[in-house]
C-alpha cells in the first residue's frame, strides 16, 4: 500500500443532553481533556493524544464520524488522492477547524459509514501511572469500531483490498461472509462489520487493563442508578476470546468495555473461521444476547450534509440475526 493506516483513533457522537452524558462517561472513568459549551473531549488513561471520544450537543443522537490515524501527513494526502481517483467525494477538514486535530479528510465509505483520516493530534499528559485518576472502569484506550452494514462482503473487500486491512476472524456459512473482524494494529480488530440494516454504528470498543475493571464498572453504574444501561455481560466471546461488557449511554449509543484478545502481527497468521451456527462464537459461556443487541444501533450522518444516512436492508437474509463483537 502507498499509505499507512495505523489504527482506529476516535469517534464523534451527537448527544441530546451533554450534562447527562458527562455524568455517565465520567462514571466510567474517562479522562476529560477539554470541555466547551457544546462539546466534551475524552481520552483513556493510557492515551497521550488529546482525545479518542467527542460528545457534541445536538438535537438528535447520531454518529458524526469515526476516525483512523495515519502514519504521516503524506499518507493522508496519498490516501485522499486514492479516493479522488476512485470517484469518492472527499471533504477536507483543515487544521484548526476541529479542536486539537490537524488536517484531516472525511468520506462516506463503501457502506455509507462516515469515516475520517488524520495524522496529527495535539498531545497531552499520559495518565497511565497517575493512579489517583483510576476510577469506574479505568478505561485505558479506544480499541475498535463495530459497524452494521447491508453487505459485509462488499465492506470486507473495500477495507482489505483498498485500504490494506487484514482479517483476523470471520463468520461464514461456506457461501457468504456474515461478519468480519479487520485490523491494522496487531490485535483482533480495528473495525468489525456485521450483517444488518445499515449503515449504522453498532458500538465503540474501549480497552481495559483487566477483567475486574469490567465488574467494578457494573458496581459503579448500579450504585449510580444506571442498571438499565448494562445491556449485556460481563462475559467472554468465543470470537476474539475477549472478556466483554456492553453498555448503553443516555442517548442509546453502545459502548463495549473490552479486555483479553490476542496478537495478530505474524505474517503467517491465518484468519479464524466460525460457522454461523456455532453458538459459542457469540458467548463462550453459552448465554444469549438480548434481541435489542442485534436490532438496535446508532444512526450515522452524511459527512457533507450532516443529514442522517438512510438505511438499507441487508443483502443476506436469515431468520435469526447474526452476531459480531
Amino acid at each position: 500500500m502507498a499509505f499507512d493506516i495505523i489504527r482506529s483513533a476516535r469517534a464523534v457522537l451527537h448527544v441530546k443532553d451533554l450534562n447527562a452524558s458527562r455524568v455517565f462517561y465520567d462514571a466510567l472513568g474517562f479522562i476529560e481533556t477539554e470541555v466547551d459549551e457544546h462539546s466534551i473531549y475524552y481520552r483513556g488513561l493510557e492515551e497521550h493524544v488529546h482525545h479518542s471520544l467527542v460528545l457534541k450537543q445536538a438535537p438528535e443522537p447520531a454518529v458524526e464520524v469515526i476516525s483512523y490515524k495515519m502514519m504521516s501527513e503524506e499518507d493522508v494526502d496519498r490516501l485522499a488522492s486514492h479516493f479522488v481517483a476512485k470517484g469518492y467525494d472527499v471533504k477536507w477538514m483543515e487544521e484548526g477547524s476541529q479542536t486539537a486535530l490537524g488536517r484531516s479528510f472525511r468520506i462516506q465509505d463503501i457502506s455509507g459509514i462516515p469515516v475520517e483520516f488524520f495524522a496529527t493530534m495535539k498531545t497531552v499528559d499520559r495518565m497511565l501511572q497517575r493512579f489517583e485518576h483510576y476510577k469506574g472502569a479505568r478505561v485505558q484506550r479506544i480499541d475498535h469500531f463495530n459497524c452494521m452494514v447491508p453487505d459485509v462482503q462488499r465492506a470486507y473487500n473495500f477495507y482489505v483490498e483498498e485500504l490494506g486491512f487484514r482479517c483476523s476472524e470471520y463468520t461464514s456459512d461456506d457461501e457468504s461472509i456474515w461478519a468480519a473482524w479487520l485490523h491494522r494494529k496487531p490485535s483482533v480488530h480495528d473495525v468489525a462489520f456485521m450483517n444488518g440494516d445499515g449503515p449504522r454504528l453498532h458500538h465503540i470498543g474501549f480497552w481495559l487493563n483487566d477483567q475486574l475493571s469490567l465488574i467494578h464498572a457494573c458496581d459503579v453504574l448500579a450504585s449510580l442508578g444506571y442498571v438499565d444501561s448494562i445491556e449485556r455481560g460481563p462475559g467472554r466471546h468465543g470470537l476474539s476470546n475477549a472478556f466483554f461488557l456492553y453498555l448503553r449511554d443516555p442517548d442509546g449509543h453502545r459502548i463495549e468495555l473490552y479486555n483479553g484478545d490476542y496478537l495478530t502481527s505474524d505474517p503467517d497468521f491465518k484468519p479464524i473461521k466460525w460457522d454461523i451456527n456455532d453458538p459459542t462464537r457469540q458467548t463462550f459461556w453459552g448465554h444469549e444476547a438480548p434481541d435489542r443487541w442485534f436490532n438496535e444501533a446508532s444512526l450515522v450522518n452524511n459527512v457533507h450534509t450532516n443529514d442522517t444516512v438512510a438505511l438499507k436492508e441487508p443483502t443476506l437474509k436469515r431468520k435469526k440475526p447474526t452476531f459480531v463483537i
